[in-house]
């Protein structure tokens, strides 16, 4: 295969690219990862073009079957690739050239490499959205089963990081599966408009040639063809809509992260993470530390990166196809393995998470977080709500005094607050009357968490069915 010069459209230039230029412009280190899909579109516009008459069945099956081959040389690690032939594109023809002739040549019959890497894109991320979409399924599957076993263990609920009212641990681990639950809506809406084929754009305005751009559509798996050659070619969308569900994705992921290194901190004391997830440090042996949630929450800035690297890249892009656009591949393959990794690591480490029961327990005791089951307790005794919250926070004040929680004052230190307290006060002010009473759709109680949970199950099950 000669390396010399890429002939593919040399022929109107007098002199050779400069060197460097041609490793400055050249994609192949990179765009290399599109070969498999390149093949499949080459092999799908191959079969479409013998079947409206440019080219024969027999130029059809040498195509294929070089195609076949070349596919098997880069899975061995045996195919050569070269800079001076600039992307996977030129690289793959070039050895099918080489391979079964002239007819290689007849393969780029009625497209452009402009509809071409952009069909190979749009094939590469359906395929990884693909694989994306089990690691989700697979991590929210774990967090709604975590979240039925601990449905009854109590913890505290944060406002502004304060301890404010009790909650489960499994209404906490619904709070983020329902943040999932959301970027899994927005991958599927992204993969809608992902699967809309551009090949048959040709360079930027179609081709005289009798092609039937539905059968490629269909031979390739994709919704339908591109609706008009311009913006076939020149369209990134998908790609920033992409990196938007994974920055929201990262976003989520990194919020859940900030709480499991909280959590897992002395201070804390909520959860355990098994070893197989932490790492250990060079000069204190004593420490745990979560690298893994750590990363995550890191990585998070380098997706956001991404996502405005492309939202920049397209900016000021007049129609149609320019050079600019080879820049889009790094960043895009780059969010697509960072999220793929960090799912992975997420659906693997959250069922495997053990509450500390007895210092959620604790914690939730401490911080007055009965205090506005209290004031509701006095509102349905008929004292006004404004009223109620004085009388609360006058008793928050003398348990701070007296270092008492709500639940260990005596009726009579309660009613010297109000006379309307009685001894079923105490029914509230427990900590599992507290969850208990937060009975309804959205609450807390251990019963609706369970309920929410068999939802959600039966939510994603319909997902994996395609309903």
């Amino acid at each position: 295969m000669s390396q010399a010069t890429n002939q593919s459209w040399g022929g109107r230039f007098s002199e050779p690219t400069d060197a460097f230029v041609a490793r400055f412009t050249a994609s192949v280190t990179f765009d290399q990862r599109l070969a498999r899909q390149d093949i499949q579109g080459s092999i799908a516009h191959a079969a479409m073009l013998a079947r409206v008459g440019v080219l024969t069945d027999d130029e059809r099956d040498a195509i294929i079957n070089g195609l076949n081959e070349i596919q098997g040389e880069i899975e061995r690690g045996e195919f050569n690739w070269s800079v001076p032939l600039e992307d996977v594109h030129m690289n793959i023809e070039a050895r099918l050239t080489d391979k079964i002739g002239i007819t290689g040549k007849k393969l780029h019959t009625g497209r452009s490499r402009n509809d071409q890497v952009a069909t190979d894109i749009r094939l590469f991320m359906r395929d990884e959205i693909d694989v994306i979409e089990v690691e989700l399924k697979r991590l929210r599957e774990g967090m709604i089963e975590l979240a039925d076993r601990e449905a009854d263990t109590i913890m505290p609920g944060f406002t502004h990081l304060q301890t404010a009212q009790p909650v489960t641990f499994g209404h906490h681990m619904l709070a983020w599966q329902e943040m999932l639950a959301r970027d899994h809506e927005r991958l599927l809406d992204c993969r809608k408009r992902v699967n809309v084929m551009p090949l048959g754009a040709a360079a930027l305005a179609g081709t005289t040639y009798p092609i039937d751009r539905h059968v490629t559509a269909e031979l390739l798996g994709f919704d339908r063809p591109a609706e008009n050659s311009l913006d076939a070619v020149s369209d990134r969308d998908f790609a920033i809509e992409f990196t938007s569900f994974a920055s929201i994705l990262l976003m989520h992921l990194s919020r859940m992260s900030e709480e499991l290194v909280l959590w897992t901190s002395a201070q804390f004391n909520f959860i355990d993470l098994p070893d197989r997830f932490c790492t250990g440090s060079s000069i204190m042996p004593q420490k745990k530390n979560p690298d893994v949630p750590e990363l995550v929450r890191g990585k998070t800035g380098r997706v956001y990166g991404h996502l405005m690297a492309l939202l920049t890249l397209m900016k000021s892009q007049p129609l149609a196809y320019n050079k600019d656009n080879q820049e889009d591949k790094e960043p895009l393959f780059d969010a697509v393995d960072t999220v793929r990794d960090c799912l992975k690591a997420f659906a693997d480490m959250v069922p495997a998470i053990e509450p500390k029961k007895a210092s959620m327990y604790e914690a939730a005791r401490r911080g007055f977080s009965t205090a506005t089951d209290l004031a509701d307790y006095l509102v349905r005794k008929g004292v006004a709500f404004r009223d109620a919250h004085e009388i609360v926070g006058q008793s928050v004040a003398y348990g701070l005094k007296t270092e008492k929680d709500l639940s260990e004052m005596s009726l009579d230190e309660l009613k010297q607050f109000s006379d309307i307290i009685e001894q079923d006060v105490f029914e509230v002010l427990t900590l599992e009357g507290s969850v208990a009473a937060r009975n309804h759709i959205g609450g807390t109680a251990p019963n609706q968490v369970r309920a929410a949970a068999q939802r959600a199950r039966e939510a994603l099950s319909a997902l994996k069915a395609g309903a």
